[in-house]
């Protein structure tokens, strides 16, 4: 097994092969690029464990090149080598956060020191790659999923605070997941909550618990989340649905590092790592006074936003038949396999439901598929199934008092007085509802049961 996949980068052949072989025969897979525009390319396609690149080189310069890697891709290392170092040109690369800087002709034991303390800081040394359990559950090949997926390994070593931000359906909580995995808290419990399937009242015991005869209804303790994962992880879901007065005791909490169940007189210490997620932008909640801006940053230590299905497609074939796989499993068939027209049109979708749509629709394809080949057919009809379901929300509403005033005329035979007292407003403003909607009062006469 290799020591990790290098890319180096030097408008030089000679000197591109010459440390090739060097690295290659300590073990390293090494990719080269002639100029900092081919880098680029390069890492677009497989995303290395490391660059190292030369400074001075036509078109895109090595600094350039590593500012262009950094905005992309922050956590991967660059070394940078070259002929015209000089003291200011070093400490201006490392201040940027450039990993190294090494002047030629350079000694090798150190290029190779310097390159193994590197790769290991990148996560993909022969340790980590013989030990990702941490990460199996996250199926991808995007080096942008790739890059998050190493700021998440750097990131569990701590007990830093993580917001995981992103659109629904991709995959948030699974982040958690394998930080938690990952971390010195994995064989400790890892417990997440949905802040917004919980009513307010009722979210504070369930995160602090409360004591027996608290409220009506509570015939004894109730231990709450924080405690039931002390000395692990606490996954707070959907944190930019906690109410306001909630969000106050949970800031307590966290900056005291013990919990008060309700009720109670006494507060309990607790050992937890908290990582938050959300499908809003808490930064726009924060600026209109709707989430805690002492909470904000005390949560958002490091952020995490993971990308949609749709700006990640080449995962589309290889989550697609990682899902085939287990549904059919579930279904106790044989593993179907999508015709490729049907590939080409998932890949091509929209996907505003992101992962979790994906695997809906696959579903639904094996549930109905009559062969052991899923047509595209199939595949069509539920993306537009899929598409008539998520309507924008304009047009849903449109329908919804559409049909809803219908309702209320049929029920009232077409009286509209009626009719605006069942809906609790004004005759006046009911009136202008119908005309929004071209209904006629006496359309409905004779449709009073």
């Amino acid at each position: 097994m290799s020591n990790g996949d290098l890319l180096l980068v030097d408008d030089d052949p000679d000197l591109l092969k010459l440390i090739s072989l060097r690295l290659a025969s300590a073990g390293y897979r090494v990719r080269t690029a002639g100029s900092g525009e081919e880098a680029l390319a390069a890492i677009a396609v497989t995303r290395p464990a490391l660059v190292i690149s030369d400074l001075r080189m036509p078109g895109i310069d090595g600094l350039q090149l590593f500012e262009s890697i950094h905005r992309q891709h922050s956590s991967l290392p660059v070394i940078i080598l070259t002929a015209h170092g000089t003291i200011p040109d070093a400490v201006s690369a490392t201040q940027r956060g450039v990993f190294g800087f090494l002047t030629k002709p350079f000694d090798s034991q150190e290029l190779l020191q310097k390159v193994a303390a590197a790769v290991s800081l990148s996560g993909d040394d022969r340790a980590a790659a013989a030990d990702d359990h941490w990460r199996s559950a996250i199926i991808t090949r995007s080096p942008a999923m790739e890059d998050l997926l190493r700021q998440a390994r750097l990131v569990a070593d701590s007990d830093a605070a993580v917001l995981i931000t992103g659109e629904s359906g991709t995959g948030k909580e699974l982040f958690a997941q394998a930080i938690h995995r990952a971390s010195r808290r994995s064989a400790r419990p890892f417990v997440a909550v949905n802040c917004g399937a919980i009513p307010g009242e009722l979210l504070e015991s369930e995160l602090f618990g409360h004591a027996r005869g608290a409220f009506t209804g509570a015939v004894q303790a109730h231990k709450g989340l924080f405690q039931s994962a002390d000395g692990g992880t606490l996954l707070l879901d959907e944190i930019g649905d906690m109410p306001l007065p909630l969000q106050v005791k949970l800031l307590r909490a966290l900056q005291e590092g013990e919990v008060r169940p309700v009720g109670a007189t006494q507060a309990i210490p607790v050992d937890v790592r908290v990582i938050s997620a959300t499908h809003r932008d808490l930064e726009a909640q924060r600026a209109a006074g709707l989430f805690r801006e002492d909470l904000y940053y005390r949560l958002n230590v490091v952020s995490i936003k993971l990308p949609g299905l749709a700006d990640r497609r080449e995962d589309i074939p290889l989550l697609a038949t990682h899902f085939l796989r287990r549904l059919a499993e579930r279904y106790r068939k044989a593993v179907p396999v999508l015709a490729p027209d049907a590939m080409q049109a998932l890949v091509a979708a929209p996907w505003p439901g992101n992962v979790r749509q994906l695997l809906n629709l696959l579903e639904q394809a094996v549930a109905l598929a009559t062969t052991g080949v899923i047509p595209a057919s199939l595949v069509q009809s539920a993306l537009r199934e899929d598409a008539a379901a998520l309507v924008p929300f304009e047009e849903a509403r449109k329908t919804f008092e559409r049909d809803y005033l219908v309702r209320l005329l049929k029920i009232t035979g077409g009286n509209v007085t009626q009719a605006a007292q069942l809906a609790k407003r004004n005759r006046t403003e009911f009136y202008k509802l119908l005309q929004r909607h071209r209904l006629e009062p006496g359309m409905f006469k004779e449709s009073k049961a």
